[in-house]
């Protein structure tokens, strides 16, 4: 496989030097799984101002990013297989199934906004807007670094476990069930004691229960409009019926 390119446009490229060169994500630039580049889209502004926004026609508050500095930047680093993101509230909401998919390009640009936004002129080119949720942030900068972590843990060979990917909440249609670990009593606490039996089928049993019974608590609205397998079923109705209760 391919190394994975993410060349991110941000009038802040300063802002990811520490989040990208720690943990998982800096192994992962190291063992050339995927090369990130942050690029200053002042350097693409004309003249010694290196102006990269202006006022609104029509008036009102704020300043808007300009079409042809946003241009040339993404004339510099883009080609026919680029997909190109635009950080924005307006934008997909992000889900585990959008990184999903985003994960799967292998090469994409993530235009950071600021001020009240982009010239909508340069929206064409764009290929999808993505939002971590409906509020507001100063910038796309805190967005980009949210959305490429979720990506690049995705990408194969980047954890060390690739079973926990699967296993994870939002990876399956239902929430992570509860971990645990030593000691195995902490302030009178004890481990369940069905995860010490070393029963492989009642593990898997149990945490399935405890998955469903944490979606239930924490997500009910997870649980509508599903085709549910007969083993589910089967837990559920224990669940509501015989009033389990998280461990």
């Amino acid at each position: 496989m391919s190394i994975r390119k993410y060349d991110i446009l941000t009038l802040f490229p300063q802002m990811f030097v520490s989040p990208f060169m720690e943990s998982i994500i800096k192994r992962a630039q190291e063992r050339e799984l995927i090369e990130i580049n942050t690029i200053n889209i002042r350097d693409f502004a004309p003249g010694r101002q290196r102006q990269v926004d202006d006022y609104p026609y029509g008036g009102g508050a704020g300043m808007v990013m300009k079409a042809d500095v946003l241009g040339n930047a993404l004339d510099q680093v883009t080609s026919a297989h680029t997909y190109v993101v635009y950080m924005s509230p307006q934008g997909t909401r992000l889900n585990q199934k959008k990184v999903r998919q985003l994960s799967q390009y292998e090469h994409m640009v993530i235009l950071c906004g600021h001020y009240e936004g982009v010239d909508a002129r340069i929206l064409h080119r764009i290929h999808e807007e993505i939002s971590i949720g409906d509020y507001i942030l100063t910038g796309g900068e805190l967005p980009a670094m949210v959305m490429l972590d979720a990506i690049i843990r995705l990408i194969p060979g980047v954890l060390g476990d690739e079973t926990s990917v699967i296993e994870e909440s939002f990876s399956s249609p239902w929430l992570e069930y509860p971990q645990y670990t030593r000691p195995a009593v902490y302030e009178g606490q004890m481990v369940p004691e069905i995860l010490l039996s070393g029963h492989h089928e009642n593990i898997r049993r149990y945490r399935q229960k405890q998955s469903l019974l944490t979606t239930l608590l924490k997500r009910p609205d997870l649980l509508l409009n599903r085709k549910y397998e007969p083993e589910e079923r089967q837990l559920l109705e224990e669940i509501l019926f015989h009033g389990e209760q998280v461990e």
